[in-house]
């Protein structure tokens, strides 16, 4: 290959949507004169959306990035980015070496949960965001289960419930506590909603509604009503931040950091960077996408083949999405899912129980089957575009 005629794109981030979208486009360029470089600090990859496992101890297979993209061509590089310079279209990398040039960047540096939000979380609670640091919280949950201790989820979304009840079926000797703004699976329907509570007073699990955890101690939650909640492990899974290497940079983003997109899920500001995933302001027609693996994965596969057809000269359609269910694991042998309307409204129909364990472990279970498959073929993921809901979009 000649490289002074190859178009460079550099993938940032390795997670769920990197990952698809690198290998949707290594599928979908094959016959072209193009280098695709992966770029993520850990050599491993991470499920995300099953930290949570791990947490209560269970075992998870351990993937490397280097195997799930061998025999496409995708160079990887483990580091991390630091700068980007949009201008000179460069990436500074912290592994020592010289900076990556690209024709093209996909910028897929996923979310994390936040902690500089309220005093102590940050040096006193746990999070989900490492397997590592995961890994550690179940080594300690152990020793406080062996004390018959107090653990608190702090957060009563779909991952604050998810951990709760794994946790609480793991460790039946261990005092879970939950605590949440809103009722916990607020967004579902009533049906599903009395599934879910049912659920969690199987596990024991204690639930505070309507309050707001204003200071972490090592020992103990303070809530606004000034009520002391003890807590031998405090697991935070509230709040959301990303990185802020897009506003750093000079790439248009919103109040959040997250990079604002055109219809085609490209800068605003900056068209030859394309923001995926937890990355991108997306908005659609019933109104903005908030990041989930449902949403994120869909950004990926669509921002793989509008690249490829952007090499070739071919016009690129508008991204259409539309959320289809709410998916929520109660422990190993239970679950509820909610089917929703494009705006993640929920719909009447519902799953409980098994039913609903085999649908989530089919549908929205690991990606890594579907990785294979986009070595491949060019594959379609998402289960839903929103229907007549997103087609007011211009």
């Amino acid at each position: 290959m000649n490289t002074t005629d190859t178009h460079e794109i550099v993938v940032l981030g390795a997670g769920y949507t990197g990952m698809l979208a690198a290998l949707q486009l290594a599928n979908r360029t094959r016959k072209l004169a193009v280098r695709i470089t992966l770029v993520n600090p850990s050599a491993r990859f991470t499920e995300r959306l099953r930290m949570h496992q791990i947490a209560a101890g269970q075992e998870l297979g351990d993937h490397r990035i280097a195997d799930l993209i061998a025999g496409t061509g995708i160079e990887f590089r483990q580091a991390a980015a630091t700068a980007i310079d949009p201008e000179a279209r460069i990436v500074t990398l912290d592994d020592g070496h010289a900076p990556l040039r690209y024709d093209t960047l996909v910028y897929a540096l996923g979310s994390a949960t936040d902690t500089g939000q309220v005093p102590g979380a940050n040096d006193h609670a746990w999070t989900l965001n490492d397997p590592r640091l995961a890994r550690r919280f179940s080594i300690r949950l152990n020793e406080i289960a062996a004390q018959s201790g107090s653990v608190t989820v702090c957060g009563g979304g779909l991952t604050g419930i998810e951990a709760a009840a794994e946790i609480a079926e793991a460790h039946p000797e261990l005092t879970v506590t939950l605590i949440s703004n809103a009722e916990p699976g607020a967004m579902m329907g009533e049906k599903a909603r009395a599934h879910l509570n049912r659920a969690l007073d199987r596990f024991g699990i204690e639930r505070i509604v309507g309050a707001k955890v204003t200071k972490v101690l090592p020992d103990a939650v303070r809530l606004d009503t000034g009520e002391l909640i003890h807590s031998d492990m405090t697991l935070w899974t509230t709040g959301v931040r990303v990185s802020p290497l897009a506003a750093t940079a000079g790439i248009d983003t919103d109040a959040r950091g997250l990079i604002r997109t055109d219809a085609t899920l490209r800068s605003l500001s900056h068209p030859e960077i394309h923001a995926i995933g937890d990355a991108a302001a997306i908005d659609q027609a019933w109104g903005p996408i908030h990041g989930t693996c449902q949403s994120g994965l869909p950004t990926a596969a669509y921002t793989a083949r509008t690249i490829a057809k952007l090499l070739r000269g071919k016009t690129v359609k508008p991204f259409r999405f539309g959320y289809f269910h709410q998916p929520v694991s109660l422990g190993r042998s239970d679950a509820v899912i909610q089917f929703t309307n494009a705006d993640d409204t929920p719909k009447r129909w519902y799953l409980k129980g098994k039913a609903a364990v085999t649908y989530k472990e089919q549908v929205s279970g690991s990606p890594l089957t579907s990785y294979a498959v986009s070595k491949r073929v060019p594959m379609p993921v998402q289960l839903s575009k929103g229907g007549r809901a997103t087609r007011g979009r211009a």
